[in-house]
């Protein structure tokens, strides 16, 4: 499973949230890992230097062998909880989609 990490020009640190987020990515979705060929995580900081409210993106996009990707988005005021928001969307997507491939 490749894990690549993204993001916007407003976003710091890129090193340190691509270590932080892919081991979350790889705890978070150990139990897919042998269906999961690549997951894009994207990161942005939608009004960059001016204060609103859940203003952070992330856009998880799963690649699963032989199906179409998979993508969900979250917004928070943190790129933690985007991050969070969009991880728990994305656990989500993945069991209803591999429950209903097992009912066929």
């Amino acid at each position: 499973m490749k894990i690549q990490i993204n993001t916007d020009k407003n976003i710091e640190g890129h090193e340190r949230l691509a270590a932080y987020f892919s081991e979350e990515l790889e705890k978070g979705l150990a139990r897919f890992e042998e269906k999961i060929t690549r997951i894009e995580v994207h990161f942005g900081d939608e009004n960059g230097e001016k204060f609103s409210l859940n203003d952070k993106k992330c856009v998880i996009e799963v690649r699963i062998a032989n199906l179409q990707p998979l993508t969900v988005t979250d917004h928070a005021d943190t790129l933690e909880k985007a991050f969070s928001g969009a991880l728990a969307k994305a656990k989500k997507s993945l069991t209803t989609t591999f429950e209903k491939m097992k009912a066929h």
